[in-house]
Order: C-alpha cells, then sequence, then structure tokens
C-alpha cells in the first residue's frame, strides 16, 4: 500500500506561480496542511513498525514530509530524486498568468502541463516516477508513504490506475488530502476540515 501526499501550500501556490525544481517555503497555512495530513495518516496507519517516509528532494516536498513523520512517531524520511516535480525549464518560478499570456498552449487540453516549449515532458515525468514505482518491493510487503508534488503526483497516481495522459493531467491536486494507491486503484481520503 502506498499513502501518496501532495506538499502542503507554498508561497509560489498563493502567488500562482510555477514552481518546478525552484523552490518556495511552506505557508502557515501549508505547515497546517501538512500536520493535518499527518494526523490523518497516523490515524490511518496505527501502527508505523514496518513503514516507510520517501519523499522528493525539494524543499516544500521534504519539509512536509518531515512534519508528517513528526506526527508518525519520527520515521526516517528518504529523499528520492525520482519524486521531484516536473520542471518547466526556463518557466519554473514564473507567474502562471505571465506564461499563459506569452504562451497560450502553454497548458493543452488539461489545463496544467507537458504542452510547454521548454522543460519536461510528459513521457519524462512518466519513466522517471514509473523507475520509482517499479522499484518498489511487491504489494503486499509496500509500507510507504510517499511525499510529491501537484504534476508529478498526478502522473504517479496516473501509472499506478493505468489512466491515458489526459486521464492523469485532470485528476485534482489537493493539498489536504492523501490518497491510497491499492491492488491497482486510487482512493482520496480527506482531512479533516482546518479551523
Amino acid at each position: 500500500m502506498i499513502y501518496l501526499v501532495r506538499h502542503g501550500q507554498t508561497e509560489f501556490n498563493r502567488e500562482r506561480r510555477i514552481q518546478g525544481h525552484v523552490d518556495s517555503p511552506l505557508t502557515a497555512l501549508g505547515v497546517r496542511q501538512a500536520g493535518a495530513v499527518g494526523r490523518l495518516l497516523r490515524d490511518l496507519i496505527r501502527e508505523p513498525d514496518g513503514w516507510r517516509i520517501v519523499s522528493s528532494p525539494l524543499g516544500r516536498a521534504a519539509s512536509t514530509a518531515a512534519i508528517v513523520a513528526g506526527k508518525l512517531g519520527g520515521l526516517p524520511v528518504e529523499l528520492d530524486e525520482r519524486l521531484k516535480e516536473m520542471s518547466w525549464g526556463p518557466h519554473d518560478g514564473r507567474l502562471r498568468a505571465e506564461l499563459e499570456a506569452e504562451h497560450p498552449d502553454t497548458f493543452g487540453r488539461t489545463g496544467w502541463a507537458f504542452d510547454a516549449s521548454a522543460g519536461e515532458t510528459y513521457e519524462e515525468v512518466a519513466t522517471r516516477v514509473g523507475d520509482w514505482l517499479a522499484s518498489l518491493p511487491p504489494e503486499p510487503k509496500r509500507k510507504i508513504v510517499a511525499v510529491s508534488h501537484g504534476i508529478s503526483g498526478r502522473v504517479l497516481r496516473g501509472l499506478y490506475a493505468n489512466l491515458s495522459r489526459d486521464e492523469s493531467g485532470q485528476q485534482d491536486v489537493p493539498q489536504d488530502a492523501v490518497y491510497l494507491l491499492q491492488h491497482g486503484g486510487v482512493g482520496r481520503i480527506d482531512c479533516e476540515p482546518l479551523e
């Protein structure tokens, strides 16, 4: 079983900037979201023995993973490059509105990614995320919390559930929910609303 988590809200998320491989810190809301996800996982997992937390090495995901790990009794966090977000190349860090104005077709049919003129392609992201998925132990032995990003998390869920590229791109990317990947299916579990 894999519990897949997206990092909490960042300053760039709030500003509607494309993050890609550049980083920005979690906002106060993002810290609260990570705490809520950690509490939800603590309730779902109950006994953390044998569980692993694997995170993208980008700061926003690693910070979220550290908060989640604290709620799970201080499990160590493993960093894995293959879980990184899609890079937009020279567009990393730019405001989404600016990029849309300059290149109206950038976000394509799904409204998100993979039609950019620079950066990683869907195939490149799918290859590295798929490589991570293929490296895991067989399903009955999997006990993993994975902390990733919006686009790479969509691709991971899509690969796991055998979705098309377009179906993968149309999935939600909440920062206050956990996805359970088990037996070839993907289920969403929402956190309690934050006060």
